[in-house]
This record gives C-alpha cells, sequence and structure tokens, in this order.
C-alpha cells in the first residue's frame, strides 16, 4: 500500500498471521504504532447501508429456501471497492469496519428466519416491533457476550483456531488495493440476477418454474425452480452438498410419495394429518401433509446427532473459554486490545433478563428471563468458537435453537406455561436465542480480521449495535411483507426452519405430531449416520421440494465444470471458483432485492406481469423456462471461465 496509509508496502498478510508465533507477540497489518480514522462518517453509514441491504438479501434468501448467504467477504469486497472507487479513502481500518457491520446483516437474518415466522405459522401474528424487541436482545448480548472470550479465542489461540471466513474477509481487505476486478464481478452476478428476477417474476415473461408429473408412476413429479439465487447458491455449497441435498429428494419424491400413493389409493378415509383423500391428492400434496414431517424428524435428528457429536468439544470449549477470562486483565491497551467494559456485558444481561421478563411484547416472566440468558450465554460462548474451526456459514445454529426449544418449551410447560401463551412464549425465547447464536459468531469471526488487519475490537463492536437496530427493522419489513404477499408457509415462502420450529414447540405442548412420520425421518437420519452420510444435507432434501434442490443441484454441477476446465491447472482452478463465487453472491443478492421489490408490487396490488398476457402458450411454457435456466447456467460457467483465465495471464 501507500506510504500515505502507512502500513505495509508488500500489500499481503505476513505468514504470522496465520500462526507460527504467539497472538500477543503478532503485529497486525496495520501496525499499533500508525494512527488511522476506523469510526467514521464513511465506515458506519456505509456499514449500516450494507447490513440492511444482505439482512433483507438474506431474510427473503433464507424465508424461500431455508440457507442464507454468508456477508462478511462480499461486504470487504464492496467496502473496499467503494470507498477506493467512490470516495477515493484508500482506508482499510475503515474498510473492516464497514465489512464488519455488513456481516452483522447475514447474522441478523439467520437468526430471525429460523425461529419467529414460526408465530404467523401458529397464528398469533408477527409485529415489525416484535422483530426489533427480539432482535436487539439477542443481538445486543450475541455481541457483548463475546467480550470477556474475545482474547482468548482471537489472541491465546492465534493460529489454533483458524476462523476461516475471517482470515478470507482480511485477505480481500488486504490485497483490494490492487483494482476493482472482484467489486465488478459481484457487481456483475447482481445486475444479472436482478433482471433474471425482474424477467421472470416480475413482467412473467417466462414461468419460475418448470415441471413434468410422471402419471405412469403414481403422479408424482421432477421438475426445477428457474431461480438466479438458487443457482447462485448450488455453485456456493458446492458439489457434495447440493448432490446430497437432491439424493434426499430422490428419497422423498421416488420412494416415499409413490409408495405412499399406491398404498393409500383405495383407503376410504383420510389419514391424519391431512384431511384429503390420499386418492384425491397430487405428488405435492402428499409432500406437503406427510413427507415434511418426515423430513423434520430427520432435519432434528441430524442436529442432535452433530451436537450429540460435538458435545465433547463443546464442554471443552465452554471450559477453555470461560478460562480464558482470566487473561482479560492482563492484556496490553494498546488498539487491538481495547475491549468493550465487562460492565457491558453485565449491563447486556440485565437487559436482556429485564425486557424478557417485563416487556410487554416478550411476556417471559422471570423463569423466561432466566432461560433466554442463560441459553444465550451457553451457546454464544459455542458459537464464537466453533466458527473459528468451520466458519460462520457451517454454524450449527439449528441444532443449538432445537435443542434451546426443547428444553425452554418443556420447563415452560412444566412451570405453568402451557396453550397458545406458552408456546408463543417458548418461540419468543428460542427467537432471543438464536439471534444470540447467529450473531455472536459472526462477531467472533469479525473481531478475528479486526485482530489481524489492526482494528479496535471495542469499536467494531459499538457499531454492530448500530448496524444491529437497523438491520433488524429491514428484516421484520421483509417478513411482514412477504407474509402479506404469499403467505409464510406456503409454496412460494416455505420458511422451512420456522416450520420446523413450529412442530417441535406444538409436538412438545400438544402432544398431537404425526409421530410415525417423524420417526420415519428419525430412523432415515440413523441410518445416514450408520451409512457415514451427511444428515443434514440429505434430511434438507427430503423436507424441501424436489424443484428447488434441482435448482440447487444444478449450480452446484456448473461448479464441476469450472473445476474440470481447469484440472490441470490448479491456480487457475482456484481463480475461477473464487470468481464463480462472487459471481453467484451477486446473484443471490440481486435476485433477492428484486423479489423483495416485486412483493412490495404484490402487497399493493399492482400487477406488472404483462408477460403472462403475450403469447402465453410460449412464455409459459415450460420448455422456454427451462432454456432461460440453461442460458443463466452457460453465462455463469463462461464468465467464471473467462475471469480465471484473466487472472492467470
Amino acid at each position: 500500500m501507500s506510504q500515505k496509509t502507512g502500513v505495509k508496502a508488500e500489500n499481503k498478510l505476513s505468514r504470522t498471521a496465520y500462526g507460527g508465533c504467539k497472538g500477543d507477540d503478532y503485529v497486525p497489518f496495520v501496525p499499533t504504532s500508525t494512527i488511522m480514522p476506523e469510526t467514521t462518517g464513511y465506515s458506519i453509514v456505509l456499514g449500516v447501508i450494507l447490513a440492511c441491504f444482505f439482512a433483507a438479501a438474506n431474510t427473503y434468501l433464507g424465508l424461500k429456501v431455508g440457507l442464507t448467504i454468508s456477508a462478511g467477504i462480499p461486504g470487504a469486497i464492496i467496502a473496499t471497492g467503494v470507498l477506493k472507487g467512490m470516495f477515493r479513502r484508500n482506508n482499510i481500518l475503515e474498510a473492516n469496519m464497514v465489512a464488519s457491520l455488513a456481516a452483522m446483516g447475514e447474522s441478523i437474518a439467520a437468526g430471525i428466519i429460523f425461529v419467529l415466522p414460526a408465530l404467523i405459522l401458529c397464528g398469533f401474528g408477527l409485529s415489525i416491533t416484535t422483530v426489533v424487541v427480539v432482535s436487539l436482545i439477542g443481538g445486543v448480548i450475541g455481541i457483548f457476550f463475546v467480550t470477556p472470550l474475545r482474547r482468548y479465542l482471537i489472541v491465546e489461540e492465534h493460529g489454533n483456531l483458524v476462523y476461516p471466513e475471517a482470515m478470507a474477509a482480511a485477505e480481500v481487505l488486504v490485497t483490494g488495493s490492487e483494482g476493482g476486478s472482484s467489486f465488478k464481478t459481484v457487481l456483475a452476478g447482481l445486475g444479472m440476477g436482478a433482471g433474471y428476477k425482474l424477467c421472470s417474476g416480475g413482467f412473467q415473461l417466462w414461468k419460475e418454474q418448470a415441471t413434468y408429473i410422471i402419471k405412469s408412476y403414481q403422479g408424482t413429479m421432477i421438475g426445477v425452480d428457474s431461480l438466479a439465487s438458487l443457482l447462485g447458491v448450488g455453485f456456493i455449497v458446492g458439489t457434495r452438498t447440493s448432490v446430497l441435498m437432491f439424493a434426499g429428494s430422490v428419497v422423498a419424491w421416488f420412494v416415499l410419495i409413490p409408495l405412499i400413493k399406491l398404498l393409500g389409493a383405495g383407503l376410504p378415509t383420510a389419514i391424519f394429518p391431512s384431511t384429503k383423500l390420499i386418492s384425491e391428492m397430487t405428488a405435492q400434496q402428499i409432500w406437503s401433509s406427510y413427507i415434511k414431517y418426515i423430513g423434520a424428524g430427520a432435519v432434528a435428528t441430524g442436529g442432535f446427532i452433530s451436537l450429540a457429536k460435538s458435545l465433547p468439544t463443546i464442554i471443552r470449549s465452554f471450559k477453555q473459554a470461560m478460562g480464558g477470562m482470566k487473561a482479560v486483565g492482563r492484556e496490553k491497551q494498546d488498539r487491538i486490545n481495547m475491549e468493550a467494559p465487562l460492565v457491558w456485558v453485565v449491563g447486556a444481561s440485565a437487559f436482556a433478563f429485564g425486557l424478557t421478563w417485563l416487556s410487554p411484547i416478550m411476556k417471559g416472566g422471570f423463569i423466561g428471563g432466566l432461560l433466554a440468558v442463560i441459553f444465550s450465554f451457553f451457546f454464544s460462548v459455542v458459537s464464537a468458537r466453533i466458527v473459528g474451526i468451520i466458519g460462520a456459514s457451517n454454524n450449527p445454529a439449528s441444532g443449538m435453537t432445537i435443542a434451546t426449544l426443547l428444553f425452554v418449551t418443556t420447563i415452560l410447560k412444566a412451570t405453568g406455561s402451557v396453550g397458545d401463551e406458552g408456546i408463543k412464549k417458548a418461540l419468543l425465547i428460542g427467537g432471543v436465542v438464536c439471534v444470540a447464536i447467529c450473531v455472536a459468531g459472526g462477531v467472533a469471526q469479525s473481531l478475528k480480521t479486526t485482530f489481524i488487519i489492526g482494528g479496535t475490537p471495542k469499536k467494531v463492536q459499538y457499531g454492530m449495535v448500530i448496524a444491529i437496530v437497523v438491520a433488524s427493522i429491514c428484516s421484520a419489513f421483509v417478513v411482514n411483507m412477504l407474509s402479506n404477499a404469499y403467505g409464510i408457509g406456503s409454496e412460494a415462502v416455505q420458511a422451512p426452519q420456522a416450520n420446523l420450529m413450529k412442530m417441535i414447540v406444538e409436538g412438545i405442548m400438544t402432544v398431537k405430531l404425526p409421530w410415525t412420520l417423524v420417526l420415519v425421518g428419525v430412523f432415515i437420519a440413523i441410518f445416514c449416520e450408520l451409512a457415514k452420510i451427511p444428515i443434514l444435507p440429505v434430511a434438507l432434501g427430503i423436507y424441501l421440494s424436489i424443484t428447488l434442490n434441482a435448482a440447487i443441484l444444478c449450480g452446484g454441477l456448473i461448479r464441476v465444470l469450472v473445476e474440470k476446465k481447469f484440472k490441470s491447472d490448479e491456480k487457475a482452478r482456484d481463480a475461477g471458483i473464487e470468481k464463480g463465487t462472487l459471481l453467484a453472491s451477486g446473484l443471490v443478492a440481486g435476485d433477492a432485492i428484486i423479489g423483495i421489490i416485486i412483493a412490495l408490487f404484490v402487497t399493493l396490488n399492482i400487477n406488472i406481469g404483462f408477460g403472462a398476457n403475450i403469447a402465453p402458450a410460449i412464455t409459459q411454457s415450460d420448455i422456454l423456462t427451462f432454456v432461460m435456466f440453461i442460458l443463466l447456467g452457460g453465462w455463469i460457467y463462461k464468465v467464471a471461465v473467462k475471469k480465471s483465465k484473466g487472472a492467470k495471464a
């Protein structure tokens, strides 16, 4: 970098950034002797804007398909590009602040969509105020519960806990001054994703789903959701995950559905939980009425098995992290060790306890407030350490949330909170804990990047509070808008995790779950574990529609083609995958943002779908839908290959 910035001229991280020295001896990229602005109007405003952007995009994506995309790395790319390109500010500490705040958008979205939409599914409704209050409680304790652990996790465990996404974000921030190619790739994907969504979902020049009913095989179905975001998700998660998810759909749609249809065709009465005769049901209806419960059992069991296998690590992490708190008093008071005061940790605990207990929105009572703080603290510790090993994108937040809901619901029921009151209270407390889990993981990642770059932890955490508050409002509006436009739980907005949480809480409170179906899913998960097959991707494949998983698989296959194109050149292959991943992130964001705008038009009863009336035999045909989807996939491949060649030159 230039002399003006006062940082290292070789423009790359030192080897010690990845280990090889004690954390106390590590010299950050921007030495602490160098004074640079960090918390500025540029960094805070841009960071909050990006937090809102990623919160809205991930809320939309998560409610549709049950997945979110990491915002840390794209946030770092956009921060560097905007600050340098638009404002001529080549300041890496400002860029780090922006990226840290942007990452809170994805964290808060994940925390919200896992549990809170279940309130709508249960018939309670979900106000914007409720989302903001739950997000504020969970977000504040998620941010500040990491404070007493930071030194141990980030400094003392330097080189042992990798924090892969944090290091990738640090590399992006450091190399950002080389040029804007990465930023342009994200923008290209965003533009294409937005344009594709506008033409298909907005103007309806072609459909968003192509299906084929196999009448000779009990009327089961195969097809694809023609969405740019799903191609992007498939490319990002990779081939193995997308193949396993599709394998789960094969079990559901080509084994279970035909079997149910065959055996139930002659039954004169409906079988619980459906109220319709099986002979009169379509494959889609059978999946919705029966297969989802099997998938829910498999997903829940996968979460528990994952949690059980991680239990020794969780216990050890908790003990080590608690022991690491003793080191706080010994830290040197230079910039990279300036913590938020411990009084903030105590204050966050009191704030969460009091608001959960006494707030008219939460109505958690004394026991509810206590449960919210205890489970949030325990799983925040676990989350902050686990992401150091596997990254925030792979943080098993759903498994920890399921465990929380099981304990909380059982305790509330045992102490007299039953029926609708108990269900609502359990979901609100579970929402607080889930937000805390997701935010704590994101905070730990950003604090690692801050340590490597040479920023101030305290300033980053204070900025995160602002980002959490504003981003939660954006997420709340998106949930509300999608609920009004399509209905949470509908085919358009499936909200898979929220459906699962609803089943768990209601099942415990009412003892009315179709346990046979749930147990089928349990034993499918056990089979996967015994066969050494990853459970959760297969379980999600059963739980989600085959059209959705087929689209994700297509994205994974495009990644395979890019890898095979450069199988003899590892450097070019890595460049191609990197460019493809950036492009995919843009596709997801562009699709999501236009999807939100289209939902706004639907809410206002404004019809922009003129394409449905233009030669409908062509525009609304499955063939055109499939052709446009293939063309989009071909474009992704072409850009990834072309960019990787450019990178090699």
